[in-house]
């Protein structure tokens, strides 16, 4: 790999981008701890995976407060379980949510390292929660991937909130006009363009075309 004369930065989403999501599977998990009508109206998730644009305010606060770390993953669960089935248990719960990770192909932790190597700054910028942050972070090592880490749930905010790129700009002092930004959902990318000025992709592979 040649380092960009252009880019000097990478900043990587998490969920989608480096670790693969079966949202699908964590559906169809909970449909059989709580019913489809819960599912869609206590997880704000329908059949598909995909958000359900009508979600009750509750189901709004529990997602925000957890992906922001207000409360902890007991109460999280425990906001869950009151809407499962009599007999469903805590650890038949954790499971379910657990189930929403699916791969972490080792060639995109291994084309990091090789950013790395090359002398890019790498930058991990994640809206995500204490029940899926924490296996990752054990099972694959993050920390020997990144100069820095970002983690909604330990700074309390949240992309697409300009506060969150405001802060990761000072703390990781990036040099916005030369920082390539990789992030799955439009609405973070285009966050990242406006409060940022970072170029944006959505993927490693799309990355990987212009840093070759």
């Amino acid at each position: 790999m040649r380092k960009c004369e252009n880019f000097n930065t990478v900043v990587f989403d998490l969920g989608g981008v480096i670790i693969d999501l079966n949202v699908p599977r964590c559906v169809a998990n909970f449909k059989r701890l709580m019913g489809e009508e819960n599912v869609r109206n206590v997880l704000g998730i329908d059949d598909e995976g995909e958000g359900v644009v009508a979600v009750s305010a509750a189901t709004l606060q529990l997602m925000h407060d957890y992906e922001y770390g207000n409360i902890s993953t007991e109460q999280f669960v425990a906001s869950l379980l009151a809407h499962c089935f009599e007999g469903v248990t805590d650890e038949q719960v954790r499971a379910a949510w657990l189930s929403m990770l699916a791969e972490l192909p080792q060639w995109k932790l291994d084309y990091i390292a090789g950013l790395r190597n090359e002398g890019y700054k790498t930058v991990l910028l994640s809206n995500s929660n204490q029940m899926h942050w924490d296996p990752i972070w054990e099972q694959y090592h993050l920390g020997d991937y990144f100069d820095y880490v970002f983690a909604s749930h330990h700074l309390h905010m949240a992309k697409p909130n300009q506060e969150i790129f405001d802060h990761v700009v000072r703390e990781a002092g990036i040099d916005c006009a030369h920082t390539l930004y990789v992030d799955d959902l439009e609405k973070n990318r285009a966050a990242g363009e406006r409060f940022a000025g970072w170029r944006t992709v959505e993927s490693i592979d799309e990355l990987k075309k212009i840093i070759s």
